[in-house]
């Protein structure tokens, strides 16, 4: 039976503004790499002790040593240029503060695993914490936004041929973090929930020439590909996009719930943005099958306004109406800085949100 940690975390945090300072000189060619490791491995310890501090069940090494939460496929594999991807529309926290985000790399070329990313996370964090460990990687067809029609077509005329070798880059990477003893691996599918909005759907996917419904079809079965490891639980987490604050979509998940939830057999805990109105009603909870485990994102990392406890409370009273109470666990809805320059939060409000997660698991579970 899968082990249900109560007080679960999504991935990343908050890069220490050092950290952001020596990746910039490493970058730039005046920061030694032996002297740029041993300042990331100060900030992976840093974020360690602030999981344990809170008293979370489960930790991450905090994806401190990449630049967004993609590296294991953007920062460490070929066939990836500094040429720009076509641009996708992030909305903020009034109309005045959307933005077109662009991303500054594309795929270019057939992407072969130049180096792990994943286990040097895992073997290091590994040694430093004696509580379960978990180990985030991207789904493969988050490789969809750094396709570009212009200049992905030499290399992969279809897009779901990218999306396929990148599996066999994440089956590599499972593999290997299981060998190392890993229990507990993340996939991040924030494309998934996404395709809950019919304008980013159009936006986003189709004007690429990517069929959203082949992402929930056949692109379901190759995430059902990459979780794919004796000993290890596999969670599928889902988001509306997460970048310094920003969001993408739009809507409850019961437009891709019966897709996704009886298609991705292979996961045992969905991990579900459920923070705000824009991720709609708990209803589509009864699509999941009631083997697995389902944890809610409640707790905002994209604002410093703390939830009141009492609502928390009352939120997972509700969902457990729709999916039984003994099932559920708690979570933030994302991590706090998928992207280097993180979300505009606090350090401060990031360690209260934490504890928070934890004081209402303890209250519902015990």
């Amino acid at each position: 039976m899968t082990t249900i940690y109560r007080a679960d975390t999504i991935g990343s945090l908050l890069r220490p503004a050092y950290l952001k300072e020596a990746r910039q000189a490493w970058m730039a060619g005046t920061l030694p790499t032996r002297e740029f490791k041993r300042i990331e491995d100060r900030a992976v310890d840093e974020a360690i002790a602030l999981q344990e501090r809170a008293g979370l069940e489960v930790v991450t090494d905090g994806e401190m040593r990449r630049i967004i939460f993609t590296g294991t496929l953007t920062e460490a594999i070929d066939g990836i240029s500094s040429v720009p991807s076509p641009a996708w529309r992030w909305h903020g926290q009034t109309p005045q503060d959307d933005m077109e985000f662009q991303a500054p790399i594309s795929v270019t070329g057939k992407i072969r695993r130049r180096r792990s990313l994943a286990t040097e996370e895992f073997a290091y964090a590994r040694g430093k914490t004696s509580k379960p460990l978990k180990m985030t990687l991207p789904s493969p067809l988050m490789l969809a936004l750094f396709w570009s029609p212009e200049h992905s077509t030499a290399a992969y005329s279809d897009p779901f041929a990218l999306f396929a070798d990148a599996v066999d880059i994440l089956r590599q990477e499972v593999r290997e973090l299981a060998g190392l003893g890993c229990q507990y691996i993340q996939i991040d599918a924030p494309e998934l929930a996404t395709l809950v909005d019919e304008s980013q759907r159009r936006a986003t996917y189709e004007a690429r020439g990517i069929s959203p419904e082949r992402m929930l079809g056949e692109g379901i079965d190759m995430l059902n590909a990459v979780a794919d490891a004796p000993g290890v639980t596999f969670g599928l987490h889902m988001c509306r996009g997460n970048n310094a604050g920003h969001w993408m979509s739009q809507g409850g998940y019961e437009v891709i719930s019966k897709q996704i939830f009886q298609r991705a057999s292979k996961y045992d805990l969905f991990l579900l943005e459920y923070d705000d109105w824009r991720s709609g009603s708990f209803e589509p909870l009864k699509d999941i099958p009631r083997d697995k485990t389902v944890v809610l994102g409640l707790v905002s990392t994209k604002k410093n306004e703390v939830e009141p406890l009492d609502g928390l409370l009352a939120r997972i009273k509700e969902a457990g109406h729709y999916f039984p109470r003994e099932q559920l666990a708690l979570s933030t809805q994302c991590g706090f800085a998928s992207v280097l320059q993180g979300n505009p939060i606090t350090e401060a409000a990031q360690e209260t949100k934490l504890r928070l997660v934890v004081d209402v698991a303890r209250r519902i579970w015990g």
